[in-house]
């Protein structure tokens, strides 16, 4: 066998039949999950658990990453906005009008973590109003982790189900 053949073989545009999109997916979402506003999640079970200078720790990159989120948002917020509209536009155009598959895979990659984006934006402006702290903060990353959660269940079920048919209808068998 030819190493570009075997070379190729790997890396296929055909998205859906290719084994590195679906652990991708995953790394996605599991990333996604942990990864609370950039915290990582485990300091808020360590913060639950021991308090004191835990808790500190996670007021304090909490409050940093809220900060951050928000200077990004108030400084550059429309031409982002503008730029992912226009990403997702063109994704959608290219792969159900034009039917590229590769389009249709970065599109069920792109709009769900585009949810996260906003739900994240949105948990940290209430964190900021709210100027939440110890259980409070901690219950509201909770719940924005399992709304990413959900997010994430819906879009591995989404994209299970169109790379199912993508593969029985459309595949190369079916042509």
């Amino acid at each position: 066998m030819d190493w570009y053949q075997t070379l190729f073989e790997m890396i296929d545009m055909r998205s859906f039949s290719n084994l590195w999109f679906w652990i991708m997916l995953a790394v996605m979402w599991s990333t996604a999950s942990h990864w609370v506003l950039g915290v990582p999640f485990d300091m808020v079970l360590r913060a639950r658990r021991y308090g004191g200078e835990a808790e500190a720790d996670l007021e304090d990159i909490v409050r940093i990453n809220v900060n951050r989120l928000l200077y990004i948002a108030q400084v550059s917020g429309l031409w982002l906005l503008g730029l992912g509209f226009f990403a997702l536009t063109s994704l959608v155009l290219l792969a159900f009008v034009y039917d590229i598959e590769f389009a249709q895979a970065v599109l069920l990659l792109g709009f769900p973590m585009s949810l996260v984006g906003m739900l994240s934006l949105s948990t940290a402006k209430l964190i900021r109003v709210e100027g939440s702290t110890g259980e409070v903060l901690r219950r509201r990353l909770m719940r924005h982790r399992l709304y990413t959660q959900i997010i994430g269940m819906v879009s591995i079920f989404v994209t299970a189900v169109w790379g199912m048919y993508q593969n029985l209808a459309v595949g190369p068998l079916a042509g």
